[in-house]
């Protein structure tokens, strides 16, 4: 699964930017709060933590005091710290309990659009493949080469190398360089760094059968405070006339399993 190279794997239909909705816009900031508060095991002033974060006080302080009430956050002499919510997040059970979350919100999905959905983070610069949600009749691709080490080649893979910098893009590719897959494959490492350089932000990835022959694929990007993440689909190639539209209707559910993508990011 990978982005599609117009001179060799056929046309690419653009899918519009979508506009970032009040939900994601909250989630997002109230992530990078809680991910600055991880870094202060002494504590930090809301001022410091939204300077961090990158947010007006007032912003940060009402999410700061939403989160203390939810249990997510402490507050003690002014200071915030980790609340009581957020340890059990890393609880085994409560590991089982989010991963079946995760999975009962991607099978949805996979039974609406009639396809296989698959859900991956960018974590310790790594590709992780958290879920997936398959059927016998729509079975999902068969990861015939690891997809840790072979991201450029599909579509989950190119869209998390597309939400990172520069530099660890081409980091990801010293470990991983890239393969000829199949004969669509990207041919190196500087076509592929061209592609994701021009990959507009939140737009889907697209591919046509860079990983597997048969199959076309499209991801969607996520980000989660400083985590990058990504839902995608595939089809066999005789479909890829619907990918488009499958792609666009997995698109529209994003906000509403936004909460459940950002409780799966510690799993």
């Amino acid at each position: 699964m990978a982005t599609v190279d117009t001179a060799s794997a056929g046309p690419q239909a653009a899918i519009s930017e979508p506009h970032t909705t009040t939900l994601i816009g909250s989630v997002r900031r109230a992530m990078r709060l809680l991910e600055s508060v991880a870094r202060h095991e002494q504590g930090a002033p809301a001022k410091q933590l939204a300077r961090e974060a990158g947010l007006a006080l007032p912003t940060a302080y009402h999410l700061l005091r939403t989160l203390a009430h939810e249990g997510y956050l402490r507050r003690e002499k002014g200071l915030f710290f980790l609340g009581e919510a957020t340890e059990r997040l890393s609880g085994s059970g409560a590991q089982q309990k989010r991963r079946s979350t995760l999975s009962d919100a991607l099978g949805s999905w996979r039974d609406a659009i009639g396809a296989p959905v698959y859900y991956a983070v960018y974590r310790n610069g790594e590709i992780e493949l958290q879920c997936v949600a398959d059927t016998p009749g729509n079975p999902a691709v068969e990861e015939w080469a690891d997809f840790r080490e072979t991201g450029h080649a599909h579509a989950l893979g190119q869209c998390l190398l597309s939400q990172l910098d520069e530099d660890a893009r081409r980091d990801h590719l010293d470990r991983h360089p890239t393969q000829a897959l199949t004969p669509y494959t990207v041919r190196d490492d500087r076509a592929l760094l061209r592609r994701l350089a021009s990959t507009r932000r939140m737009q889907p990835v697209i591919e046509c059968q860079e990983y597997a022959l048969g199959v076309v694929c499209a991801a969607i990007p996520i980000t989660m405070g400083s985590t990058a993440a990504a839902v995608a689909l595939s089809l066999p190639s005789h479909q890829a006339d619907r990918l488009l539209s499958a792609a666009r209707q997995l698109q529209t559910g994003i906000d509403g399993l936004l909460a459940t993508f950002a409780l799966s990011i510690s799993i």
